[in-house]
């Protein structure tokens, strides 16, 4: 490898923040929160999300919604129908 390219790889604990859930690995990140495990001192990144917590790995689907887009979403397609059915205007579009 050439000197002096390549980011530093060190130990890192990474934190799930809506479980809790700590492991240490091995990464480029940084962090200037640090915690000591095994009698060492390594960086501390936290996670919004990780296969601890993501609905696909843990069978249990949640909405996370930030600015009410799901919320927006639902007033404006409340009333409409979904099936595949043709509209009028459309079967006559298609002469």
């Amino acid at each position: 490898m050439k000197m002096g390219v390549h980011p530093e790889y060190h130990k890192v604990l990474f934190v799930d923040s809506s479980t809790g859930d700590e492991w240490t690995s091995f990464s480029t990140l940084g962090s200037s929160e640090k915690r000591e495990v095994d009698g060492e001192e390594i960086p501390v990144i936290r996670l919004e999300i990780s296969a601890h917590s993501h609905p696909f790995w843990t069978g249990h689907a949640r909405e996370v919604d930030a600015e009410g887009r799901i919320d927006r979403f639902r007033r404006r397609y409340a009333g409409r129908k979904t099936g595949g059915k043709k509209t009028a205007v459309a079967a006559e579009g298609q002469d």
